[in-house]
């Protein structure tokens, strides 16, 4: 077979000369990442779809398969003469494979023989591994009940030497005869040696006690086994012998207030996780016997103990015999690194009997229906509780105190929702009280409050006022009811509100008959609702203004963004009441404007003065024109209006009343001038009728001044006198665009341009 004849590579072209080879890939294109190990062509194609379309990335690898395969025949050109010699070298190949086979399988059999030998030995070793594992497990219960039998046996070996000692509480003294016959310096000897006895006995105590917490450990540890359960009988024995023993030392060192035999006596009870005993002994001992004697509550004192209900003063006893009869065992129990912080005598044992004490000596105290004894027993119970506060060493025991049960249990006692209850029906009703009246209340003392522009003028005002600081007095306020407090100031403002708003909206319809509660808006003279402008205006200055400091004063123990939401609510109820003013001020206005229409009905006489009579030009106003304003001239110059209006306020209603009355009079003048000009054209058509009837000439004019004419003269006159009486009161009835389209509407062609009069 002949070689073939190496082609030579495509000559380049000249574009390949200065650029790029016709084969080179762009920069993405990385040929060298397929030869990696790791090369995953999922994940490739992956990253690169994100930039590269996949056109492009098809083209690209068919033009890198293509580039391969040149590059393969390129190769197998280059070494054809070795790649066909590879075939010819390939001999005997069976026969090599079966030489080789023979030492592979018995290379196998060694393998698997040691395998199997290994898997032998490693059985066996689990095997033993396991025996051991049973062996050691045994060999600790075993142990464990050794222990368990030395202890007990430890336990009541100490317990037998404690006969020796005194069990019933009492002092080892010598008889009283020996004492007498002792001299003065060895007379307090025995008492030492029985004092010594004591302690001697207590640290015993607590040796026992330690071997008793070892033995419940090793107990919790082997459990449902029959050794334990044969030695129950004689641990309880134990346990109940080492009570008692350690009860009467305990109660001897609080009789004696022995700091020594105090401290290993509670250390023995933290050490058997007893402490509830020691709070009751202390308990049944020292406090109990104190709270007999403050607050009676036994059979035979039920007729001393029904005098009084008040606990201020027994509180104050109470304080007394803690300072000078508990405080030695408070300060033993939460001495610093004592070990003694598990006890707690504040709760479980002083808190405990003076909540008995109350419950079964004064359980009056606790009944709301008595709001104001209710709450002087709440503050003093709080400032009760503040004191045994004090005891606690830290923050962490203060937070425990207020944790434990009793605690929660003596706050139950206190009902402040009922309390609450009560104090609003109280303060509600009496404004509801006050606002169900049928007719507006002036103070009793409002005569002599005349020139005070500050003192509330009515009373339902007053009892608002009075209802809203009653309910942040001392002796009603209660913080835990703040909250419901501020709900119910609020809504007293609220009702108020309601109050003045369905008021003023009935008198306005004229339909008290609907709403029950309104007759006095419709019984009211327009001087009336002076007195409500000024207690409006009092009122939101009280509100905004002191009230509101005394408020917050109260609530400053609460965070800032608390404080914030109680003045923006409170400045809100102000700002309602402060609203009602404009409407106050409008139903004044509505009862003057009403006053002066009665009079300006009298237009409805010119027009028949002037119809019926032959009468010549006006040369002076009606007089019905000086009683148009009287009612608010009156008004103003009135002494609640001068004592109680502020000049704005004052202002403010002239101006208002003079533009409505002026807007009525403009409407009754135009629709007279309309109604006599429609007439006079109507009797003008009639005349000229009759007189084309009678063959007279129609061009004849009367050149007399119409009735018209005349009745605009008059009603001219008129509203210049009206002019001079708003001049009179303070308002320039040219600034008054009712009044300047008055003007308009009657005054002469010739007049017209000019406001003056």
């Amino acid at each position: 077979m002949m070689d073939p004849i190496p082609t030579a590579p495509p000559p380049r072209s000249a574009t390949d000369l200065f650029s790029d080879p016709a084969d080179s890939h762009p920069l993405w294109f990385k040929s060298n990442l397929f030869l990696s190990p790791n090369f995953d062509s999922e994940s490739y194609i992956s990253e690169l779809r994100t930039f590269v379309p996949f056109e492009t990335l098809r083209s690209e690898l068919q033009a890198h398969l293509s580039s391969l395969n040149h590059e393969l025949i390129d190769l197998i050109n280059r070494d054809y003469a070795d790649f066909v010699n590879l075939s010819t070298k390939l001999v005997d190949v069976d026969a090599a494979v079966v030489r080789m086979r023979a030492p592979l399988l018995e290379l196998r059999e060694k393998i698997d023989g040691f395998r199997g030998a290994l898997e032998g030995s490693l059985v066996a070793l689990q095997n033993g591994l396991k025996q051991r594992s049973e062996a050691a497990s045994a060999r600790e219960v075993l142990e464990l009940l050794l222990d368990t039998f030395h202890v007990v046996s430890k336990v009541e070996k100490l317990i037998k030497e404690l006969p020796s000692l005194p069990a019933d509480g009492s002092d080892v003294d010598v008889n009283l005869e020996e004492r007498k016959s002792m001299s003065s310096a060895t007379t307090f000897q025995p008492v030492e040696n029985g004092t010594n006895v004591r302690e001697t006995q207590s640290m015993l105590l607590e040796r026992i006690a330690s071997e008793m917490n070892r033995l419940k450990f090793y107990i919790a540890h082997a459990q449902n086994l029959p050794f334990i359960e044969n030695m129950e009988k004689r641990i309880k024995s134990a346990s109940l012998l080492l009570d008692a023993s350690l009860g009467h030392c305990f109660v001897h060192g609080l009789e004696h207030q022995n700091a020594n035999v105090i401290y290993n006596c509670l250390r023995a009870y933290a050490a058997i996780d007893n402490t509830r005993n020691a709070e009751e002994i202390f308990s049944n001992t020292v406090v109990a016997p104190l709270m007999q004697k403050i607050i009676p509550h036994g059979p035979s004192e039920a007729l001393a103990g029904a005098s009084g209900d008040e606990l201020e003063s027994d509180y104050e006893q109470i304080k007394q015999c803690v300072e000078k009869d508990c405080k030695f065992l408070l300060d033993i129990s939460s001495a610093e690194n004592s070990g003694l912080h598990v006890f707690d005598f504040l709760a479980n044992s002083i808190l405990k009997e003076v909540l008995s004490a109350i419950q079964k000596g004064k359980p009056g105290a606790f009944s709301p229906g008595r709001p104001t004894q209710f709450l002087r027993n709440y503050k003093s119970s709080l400032d009760f509780l503040a004191y045994l506060e004090g005891y606690c060493p830290s923050r962490s025991a203060v937070a425990k105190f207020r944790a434990e049960a009793i605690y929660v249990e003596f706050m139950k006692q206190w009902n402040v929702g009922v309390y609450f209850s009560l104090r609003f029906q109280e303060i509600a009703g009496a404004l509801d009280s006050a606002l169900t009246a049928a007719s507006l209340a002036p103070v009793q003392n409002s005569n002599s409050n005349q020139g005070n522009s500050q003192a509330l003028t009515l009373k339902q005002s007053a009892t608002l006022l009075d209802s809203m600081k009653s309910c942040w007095r001392q002796d009603v306020f209660l913080l835990p009811c703040s909250d419901k407090f501020l709900r119910l100031s609020l809504q007293l403002l609220s009702r108020y509100s309601n109050w003045l708003s369905s008021g003023l909206a009935a008198r306005s319809s004229g339909h008290a008959s609907f709403n029950p509660g309104n007759e006095w808006a419709i019984s009211a003279a327009p001087d009336d609702f002076i007195y409500i402008i000024h207690d409006i205006n009092c009122l939101a200055t009280e509100v905004s203004g002191d009230y509101l400091t005394h408020v917050l004063q109260l609530l400053s123990s609460c965070s800032s963004e608390v404080l914030d939401l109680v003045k923006q609510s409170i400045l809100e109820g102000g700002k309602s009441l402060s609203s009602m003013l404009p409407v106050v001020i409008n139903t004044i206005v509505d009862a003057l404007v009403e006053k002066a229409v009665e009079d300006l009905r009298q237009l409805k006489g010119i027009t028949a003065t002037y119809r019926m009579t032959n009468k010549p030009l006006p040369v002076r106003h009606s007089p019905y024109v000086s009683g148009v304003l009287r009612p608010l001239k009156t008004l103003l110059e009135g002494e609640r209006a001068m004592t109680y209006l502020t000049p704005e306020a004052k202002n403010e209603l002239l101006l208002d009343a003079a533009t409505q009355i002026t807007s009525r009079y403009h409407e009754l003048a135009a629709e007279l001038i309309s109604v006599a000009r429609k007439t006079e054209s109507s009797l003008l058509k009639i005349r000229q009728g009759a007189q084309r009837r009678a063959g007279a000439s129609s061009d004849v004019s009367d050149h007399n001044v119409s009735d018209t004419d005349k009745i605009c003269m008059q009603l001219f006159l008129d509203i210049q006198e009206y002019g001079r009486s708003l001049a009179a009161l303070g308002v320039q009835a040219a600034d008054i665009p009712p009044y300047r389209s008055l003007w308009q509407c009657v005054a002469p062609s010739d007049r017209q341009s000019l406001i003056k009069f």
